[in-house]
C-alpha cells in the first residue's frame, strides 16, 4: 500500500526500484500477533528456494499515490534472493523489520 511503499523508498532510496516487492499478507490476511513471524518464515523460504512469492489480487498498483515499485503481482517468480526483509507495521505504531540473509559457509 501507499504507506509501505513510502517506507521502502525512504529506507532504500533509488535501490527500491531495483528490488522485487511482495506482500504475502494478501494470501494470509492480517494475522495480528502472528503476522511478523509468518512474514519472516516467508522470507526464509523465499531465500532458501530463490522464489519471490506473489502479491495476489494485485492488478493495478496505485500509481497516482506513488505505488510504482517492482511488485510481484498474482504469480510468484523465480530469481536469486540473497537478502529479504519483512516489515511489520503494527496497530498503534508498533513497527519493526527483520532482515534474512542467505547463509554461506
Amino acid at each position: 500500500d501507499e504507506a509501505e511503499t513510502k517506507m521502502i523508498k525512504l529506507a532504500f532510496g533509488d535501490h527500491a526500484y531495483r528490488m522485487k516487492i511482495s506482500s504475502t499478507k494478501s494470501m494470509t490476511g492480517h494475522m495480528i500477533g502472528a503476522a511478523g513471524v509468518v512474514e519472516a518464515l516467508f522470507c526464509v523460504k523465499a531465500v532458501n528456494e530463490n522464489f519471490f512469492p506473489p502479491t495476489i489480487n494485485l492488478d493495478n498498483p496505485d500509481l497516482e499515490h506513488g505505488c510504482d515499485l517492482d511488485y510481484v503481482p498474482n504469480k510468484g517468480v523465480e530469481g536469486r534472493i540473497d537478502v529479504a526483509a519483512s516489515a511489520s507495521l503494527g496497530f498503534g505504531g508498533h513497527n519493526g523489520c527483520v532482515v534474512i540473509k542467505r547463509y554461506t559457509a
